[in-house]
């Protein structure tokens, strides 16, 4: 399958919701005038976009018809896909494996960092890259499993420890087995954690200091990828806000694209952080969890000219 395609399966829910309101509107209304901004003010609201992403896009269109004194279907679908595609200027994940690259997977419990962390090394392995995961949430036991399971499927070693176990220690037994089997990409999965926690967000930042640490010698490259899961709609944009203040991120991930109506929530997470977004999790597949490809997701999210 294409990636066209995977993104627009991914997003066909939210397609269908946008392409059939915005039809609906403009039929019943006849024109593309006020009333009809309006109307696609609300569509963009309730596909996710946020308030403020979609008044933007909506008087950005109004100021150009004012302008140039065009109104079609045509002239409005064309200029909200450049705003859009404005917003959600971006850059691909591309680590640099010169050196020995570390990936924390974080966020709050239930967005699929642990799923995320096993596509990613998978793909990875595909391309000849040496991958390592590590079990670094070890407050539950299926996390542990579920990483395990990942790792026999992308065909990479999984260093874990006992649940209960100081997760620093984890990524400690990781560092080093990964710099002595000269491993490219190391994967740490950690466990949900809320930025109101103090506990849990010091534990974090230990980690990293123990894999930087650790890594000194070998001019190790450390990062963290916040996931965050789309079906929670604004929710996303307060997770991605609150973490950004407590710790350092280099990447967004937003899964479950292919959940509901909502997948508009990219543009409001894109507009309010200046963060890339890395992947799209359009599927449960282990192949649908896609780079983040801006143009292909608003030619899959916007109706057809």
């Amino acid at each position: 399958m294409s990636l066209l395609n995977k993104f627009k399966n991914g997003l066909s829910k939210t397609r269908q919701f946008v392409t059939e309101s915005f039809n609906r509107v403009a039929a019943g209304l006849g024109v593309f005038d006020e009333d009809f901004l309006d109307e696609l003010e609300m569509i963009l609201i309730q596909a996710d976009c946020g308030v403020e992403v979609s008044t933007k896009l909506v008087d950005s269109i109004r100021d150009r018809i004012r302008a140039d004194g065009k109104v079609d279907r045509e002239y409005i679908l064309d200029n909200l896909k450049r705003d859009m595609l404005n917003i959600l200027g971006t850059k691909p994940f591309q680590p640099n494996f010169d050196h020995l690259h570390v990936v924390f997977m974080v966020g709050v419990n239930g967005t699929g960092k642990t799923t995320t962390a096993g596509k990613i090394a998978w793909q990875f392995q595909k391309q000849g890259v040496k991958c390592m995961l590590a079990a670094g949430d070890t407050f539950r036991a299926a996390a542990i499993d579920q990483l395990k399971v990942w790792g026999e499927r992308a065909n990479v070693p999984v260093i874990a420890n006992t649940l209960g176990s100081d997760p620093a220690s984890v990524v400690f037994d990781a560092m080093q087995s990964a710099k002595a089997r000269n491993i490219d990409l190391l994967i740490v999965d950690t466990a949900g954690r809320l930025h109101n926690k103090p506990n849990l967000m010091n534990e974090m930042a230990k980690m990293r200091r123990v894999a930087a640490r650790e890594g000194e010698a070998v001019g190790a490259i450390i990062q963290s990828l916040l996931v965050l899961d789309a079906t929670t709609g604004q929710n996303a944009v307060i997770q991605a806000r609150s973490f950004n203040e407590v710790t350092s991120l280099d990447g967004l991930i937003i899964t479950k694209l292919d959940g509901n109506a909502k997948g508009g929530i990219a543009l409001a997470v894109a507009d309010e952080m200046e963060i890339p977004l890395v992947y799209a999790g359009l599927g449960e597949g282990i192949d649908d969890l896609a780079p983040f490809d801006p143009r292909l997701f608003v030619d899959s999210l916007l109706p057809e000219v």
